[in-house]
């Protein structure tokens, strides 16, 4: 067997609970989608809104958590397991601090929805989704830390055990909270937002019964107290931060294309979201081959193999490329039978059917840029492809997006196409500049060693 032949081999074994966990996760989203699209599209509507705040606003603080996966996976591959534990317990830290940031800004945010002028009904579900989901910040930051613990050691199977229990109670707690049956009061699309804070809890807890696992146990996680260390913690800021600002940059431009979209009326917006969701459970697959290739390249800089950790990033990528293709071709062929399944208004339908077109497109150069910013993280290499998204999405994805969209500088308005249409330049300008960032990166042995040492 070929070195890359086996390296695609152990990068699946890797990635394929992770894809699963995504796609569950991802799951529970389309659920309240669907379920809230059969009450009313107003419905529907405000949990998109809600969804457009509350994603951007989580990648945001949750990408200081994600940096514990790079410096887990480099210390694994050190041989200095034990040093595992201290930087989980200063990743609490962390937690703490950005779980109340999170739950302030939850609930305090109906101001971004009156001053981009949304009509009152869909505001008020909205905002009333993302109050419910706040009492599950702590939680759901919780367990991401002990996840990226998991996933930094190699473990990717717990991940895939709590999305999967999460999904299968998300139709229970949705049915009981929405309509208000078993005792539950009926509460609308608000209640998908109390069903999601629940499960966060449930998978909080799951994951501290996955701690006392042996390849968890031997990180000494439990073994002692640690008060805030500065040292670590500047380091998951030095590494946290970018990856939570790169994450922030896409999520929320693609959120802001959704806020923007609310002035075309619910159903552009419903459409908007339905066409979202299905990009959202395609993107599952590359971003947790992405995931899957940060462990590698950390584990194999950790073990000082830069030529492995080179042909990780590198198979990593063509099996992304190759995926794309795939699935764009079987989004044209099936685009009409798919937005069916998310709502029964024939004009929402029509147009998500269209917009799908765009979707197509769009895969190439969104699979291939995470998995590139995934094989980054691995070597800790965070700050550049910041700049590249933040360069990316709002000097070149924004402004063309509303340029096209909205008609400015003598373009004739577009509409949602001309917003898919700016999204997809903007994150091409990225993909093709964080391929080109890897692959120097790569190739130096000296900037790898620079940076694995923060």
């Amino acid at each position: 067997m070929s070195a890359s032949a086996e390296e695609f081999r152990t990068l699946v074994r890797l990635a394929l609970p992770l894809m699963a966990a995504q796609l569950l996760q991802m799951a529970m989203g389309v659920m309240d989608t669907i379920m809230a699209g059969h009450l009313s599209a107003v419905d529907l509507a405000g949990i998109a809104l809600g969804l457009n705040v509350m994603w951007p606003s989580q990648f945001l603080v949750g990408g200081l958590v994600l940096a514990a996966t790079p410096m887990i996976a480099q210390l694994r591959g050190a041989g200095r397991a034990r040093e595992v534990g201290e930087i989980v317990r200063q990743g609490f830290w962390i937690v703490l601090f950005a779980a109340l940031v999170l739950m302030l800004f939850w609930r305090n945010v109906g101001f971004v929805y009156t001053a981009l002028h949304i009509d009152a009904p869909t505001r008020a579900i909205a905002t009333g989704y993302l109050r419910a989901t706040s009492w599950g910040a702590f939680p759901l930051l919780g367990y991401l830390l002990l996840r990226y613990l998991c996933e930094g050691m190699g473990e990717t199977r717990p991940a895939m055990f709590m999305a999967l229990g999460a999904l299968l109670l998300k139709l229970p707690l949705n049915y009981a909270f929405m309509y208000g049956h078993w005792g539950a009061p009926r509460l609308g699309g608000i209640g998908c937002g109390w069903s999601t804070t629940i499960l966060w809890w449930a998978e909080f807890i799951g994951m501290l019964l996955v701690m006392r696992l042996p390849f968890a146990r031997v990180t000494g996680l439990f073994d002692r107290f640690s008060w805030p260390s500065g040292l670590i913690l500047k380091r998951y800021v030095v590494i946290g931060l970018p990856i939570g600002a790169t994450a922030f940059a896409e999520v929320f431009a693609f959120s802001l294309m959704g806020l923007l979209l609310g002035r075309f009326g619910p159903e552009t917006l419903a459409a908007h979201q339905i066409v979202g969701n299905l990009n959202g459970m395609t993107f599952m697959v590359p971003l947790a081959l992405g995931m899957a290739t940060t462990i590698r390249v950390g584990f194999n800089v950790g073990a000082n193999d830069y030529d492995r950790a080179r042909l990780s990033a590198m198979v990593a990528l063509r099996a992304a490329t190759l995926f794309a293709v795939v699935v764009a071709v079987g989004l044209l062929l099936g685009r009409f039978y798919v937005v069916a399944l998310f709502s029964t208004d024939p004009s929402v339908t029509a147009l998500a059917a269209t917009v799908v077109i765009f979707v197509a497109a769009y895969q190439l150069v969104d699979d291939t840029q995470v998995v590139a910013i995934g094989a980054l993280r691995g070597y800790k290499d965070t700050q550049v492809p910041m700049w590249i998204a933040l360069f990316g999405y709002w000097a070149v994805a924004v402004p063309v997006s509303c340029a096209l969209g909205f008609g400015w500088l003598l373009f004739e308005p577009l509409g949602i196409y001309g917003f898919w249409t700016g999204m997809t330049a903007g994150l091409a300008f990225v993909a093709i500049a964080v391929i080109y960032r890897l692959w120097r990166t790569a190739g130096d042995p000296r900037r790898i060693a620079l940076l694995s040492s923060r």
